[in-house]
């Protein structure tokens, strides 16, 4: 859960000053919006009884969180049995589902109106979260059952987020005066104080995926600490190399990298693995930041650079240096064939696609009826006044009594 507000604070240090409280209203209406979704329908749809035996959706007979008491969550039976009570396990992929939806706000920041994200955040959790969760983490699902592996989330969570934004993003089009004119981050200590919390709670986020506190947590809890430190300094290493200098900017968003890439991997690969996942993260997303330019996509916070790249690299490796020894299959570097590999890129171009269609479908259903985005004159005054009517920082009061301090008097009036 702690996650969530790291994400808003990370994401809101990133735009601008107009536009904070609207980053971090977004983030934490979704931890209102899919807790409630995820408990009373998306949770059966994931993880529930498969509808018709086909691997692409659950029914809903955990609606409402009937028999969630009575029976064991499908699927998870012989080695995969959980040791864990089902309301337990609904608890905490309740918060894979939050942070995803969460994930896709860097994508079209600045624009998009409170009301459409929330219709928005509402239909894909249906639509797309949940039965991606199905096809991946489910044992019944049709990927699981080809054997495709994601041991917390590579492609449900950070593919399909990055994708559900690109395609939030298109629709929405491009912020008034983008790539022209310049948007900095109006307060980096804020997005390095919020990559600091994500760091932390990626430890829940991945090692807890063992469910439970053994060895195979441990493992998790090391490659992600691992992969995480090394993708850091490979990317400021290429921020070194590519302008001479290197920035907490940077620094902050090469962890978020390496956490990332390390996320479907953690619990398949040894130390070398994650080093090596870690390293190949931070340059490559690096290095992939200048991609939206080149498709001419407005993504505001580079959910794709970091979230779909860094996904993609995790999910892909596995099929190279994963490792029995750990938890997972052998990869071609250890001895495996090339099937895992195979397995891998089917998720992951399944995911994406899927993802990108839907989420567009969405998105143009919210732009014809309820309208998606700001108009021109509310995208000028910011996000935090006309959406939410306040400010984050009350400067005019700060000038006021710094004025009253010198002179006795008040500010001019403006």
């Amino acid at each position: 859960m702690f996650m969530t507000p790291g994400l808003a604070f990370f994401y809101g240090g990133m735009v601008r000053r107009m536009n904070v409280l609207g980053m971090l209203m977004q983030n934490y209406v979704v931890m209102g919006i899919v807790r409630v979704v995820w408990a009373w329908l998306t949770y059966s749809l994931a993880f529930g009884v498969d509808w018709g035996g086909h691997g692409i959706i659950g029914t809903f007979h955990f609606a409402g969180l009937l028999h969630i008491d009575n029976e064991a969550v499908p699927g998870y039976a012989g080695s995969l049995v959980q040791s864990i009570p089902p309301i337990a396990f609904v608890v905490f992929q309740m918060m894979f589902a939050v942070i995803t939806v969460g994930l896709i706000t860097g994508s079209s920041a600045d624009r998009i109106r409170f009301g459409a994200f929330v219709a928005f955040a509402i239909a894909w959790s249906v639509l797309v979260y949940a039965p991606v969760a199905h096809w991946v983490f489910s044992p019944t699902g049709w990927l699981a059952k080809q054997g495709s592996q994601d041991f917390a989330g590579g492609t449900v969570v950070h593919i399909n987020a990055a994708m559900g934004g690109a395609a939030l993003a298109l629709v929405a089009g491009r912020r008034k005066g983008w790539p022209r004119t310049p948007m900095e981050p109006h307060n980096i200590p804020f997005t390095v104080l919020g990559a600091g919390i994500l760091w932390f709670g990626w430890f829940g986020f991945n090692a807890g995926s063992a469910l439970a506190a053994n060895n195979l947590a441990a493992h998790a809890f090391l490659n992600t600490n691992t992969a995480t430190a090394a993708a850091l300094l490979a990317w400021i290493a290429v921020e070194k190399l590519q302008h001479g200098k290197t920035t907490p900017i940077g620094a902050a968003s090469g962890a978020v990298a390496g956490l990332v890439a390390i996320t479907p991997a953690c619990g398949f690969v040894n130390l070398l693995g994650a080093t090596v996942i870690g390293v190949a993260a931070g340059a490559l997303c690096a290095l992939a930041m200048s991609a939206k330019f080149k498709l001419n996509l407005d993504d505001s916070l580079d959910v794709l650079a970091v979230h779909f790249v860094g996904g993609v690299t995790g999910s892909l490796l596995i099929g190279l240096v994963g490792t029995a020894a750990i938890g997972g299959k052998n990869g071609l570097f250890y001895g495996g064939s090339a099937s895992l590999l195979g397995h891998q890129f089917i998720a992951v171009v399944s995911v994406a696609a899927y993802s990108f269609v839907v989420s567009a479908l969405i998105a143009l259903a919210i732009k014809h009826t309820m309208g998606l985005r700001v108009s021109e004159q509310n995208e000028d005054l910011g996000l935090d006044l006309s959406q939410h009517g306040q400010l984050a920082y009350d400067f005019d009061s700060a000038l006021s009594g710094i004025a009253t301090a010198l002179t006795g008097e008040g500010p001019p009036a403006s």
